[in-house]
C-alpha cells in the first residue's frame, strides 16, 4: 500500500489548518487526480477546502503517466479504497466525498466506511446488486473485456474508443481536446472487479445500501452516458432509497460520460456543491 503523497500531505495540512470542511474528490479510471482542479477552485471558493488523493502509485502529471503506463496495472478497488480512507483519517473533520465513474463507486464505499459527511456519486460504476447490463456499457468496457488477460495489464483507450465512451454527447474537437489533455492508462483489474460484482460473493466492488452510518448522497448521471446509463445510475439509487439517510438522484440533459471535465462542467459541479452545502 502506497503512503500518503507529499501533494496529498500538502493538501491535508492546509484543509487541517484552514478550519473549513474537506471536499474529497475522487477520480475514475483514465484519469488523474488532477482531472479535478476545475472543482477543487469552485469548491475553495464555496468555502471548502480541497483534497485529491491519487490512486496508489499513481504518477502526478498526465505526461509522467504517459511515459510510464504500466504503474497503472493491477491497482484493485479495495486498495484505492483503503488509500483514501487513509487521507481522509489524517484530516481533522469528517468530509464531503465526491468521485466520478469508478471513484462513484468508491465514494459510495467510502461513504459505507462511515467516513463522508455527504457524498456525490456521478456516474457512478455498479456495485454488487446493481443488475442492468447495457449493450453500451459493454460496448465502452469492450476495450479492457476482450481479453481476461486484461486483467492484469494498464489498458490505454483509442480516440474512438473514448468518443464512444465519454465523448458522443460532444462534438469531435472538443472529443480530441479532452482525450489529449486527460486520458492515462487504467487497471484492467478495477473495471473487472464491477462488471463481475454479481458473480463473486466477495467482490470489493460491494456495500450495504441500508447501512445507516452512511450519510447522505446524491447520484448524479447524464443523460446520454455510454458508459454509466442511467438505467445503471437509477438501479443504484433505487437499491438504495430506503436508506435512513436522504437520497437522492439527478439527471443532466444531454451529457456524457465527460461531464466533470468538458466545458459544461461547471454545471454538474454547481449541481453537487448545493448538495453538499446542505448537510457539510
Amino acid at each position: 500500500m502506497a503512503t500518503i503523497t507529499a501533494r496529498e500531505q500538502q493538501q491535508i495540512e492546509h484543509a487541517n489548518s484552514s478550519g473549513r470542511t474537506p471536499a474529497v474528490f475522487i477520480h475514475g479510471l483514465w484519469l488523474l487526480a488532477s482531472s479535478w482542479d476545475n472543482w477543487g477552485e469552485l469548491f475553495a471558493e464555496g468555502g471548502y477546502a480541497p483534497v485529491t488523493p491519487s490512486w496508489p502509485d499513481d504518477p502526478e502529471t498526465v505526461e509522467e503517466a504517459r511515459a510510464t503506463p504500466d504503474v497503472f496495472a493491477k491497482k484493485t478497488l479495495g486498495q484505492v479504497a483503503d488509500h483514501t480512507a487513509e487521507v481522509i483519517g489524517a484530516l481533522d473533520k469528517r468530509p464531503a466525498v465526491l468521485g466520478h465513474s469508478t471513484g462513484g463507486l468508491l465514494a459510495q464505499i467510502i461513504a459505507d466506511r462511515g467516513l463522508s459527511a455527504a457524498t456525490v456519486a456521478i456516474d457512478p460504476g455498479p456495485f454488487r446488486g446493481v443488475l442492468p447490463v447495457p449493450i453500451s456499457s459493454l460496448r465502452s468496457a469492450a476495450p479492457v473485456l476482450r481479453s481476461p488477460l486484461n486483467r492484469g495489464k494498464a489498458i490505454t483507450l483509442t480516440l474512438d474508443q473514448f468518443k464512444y465512451g465519454w465523448a458522443n454527447a460532444l462534438s469531435d474537437e472538443e472529443a480530441r481536446q479532452l482525450y489529449e489533455t486527460y486520458h492515462v492508462a487504467a487497471p484492467g483489474e478495477a473495471l473487472m472487479q464491477m462488471v463481475n460484482a454479481n458473480l463473486n460473493p466477495w467482490t470489493e466492488a460491494k456495500l450495504d445500501p441500508k447501512n445507516p452510518n452512511r450519510g447522505p448522497l446524491l447520484i448524479i448521471d447524464g443523460e446520454k452516458d455510454h458508459t454509466v446509463p442511467w438505467t445503471i445510475a437509477n438501479a443504484s439509487y433505487k437499491r438504495q432509497r430506503h436508506n435512513e439517510a436522504v437520497t437522492e438522484i439527478e439527471k443532466i440533459p444531454n451529457r456524457g460520460h465527460s461531464l466533470t471535465i468538458d466545458s459544461g462542467w461547471r454545471e454538474v459541479a454547481e449541481a453537487a456543491l448545493a448538495f453538499v452545502k446542505r448537510f457539510a
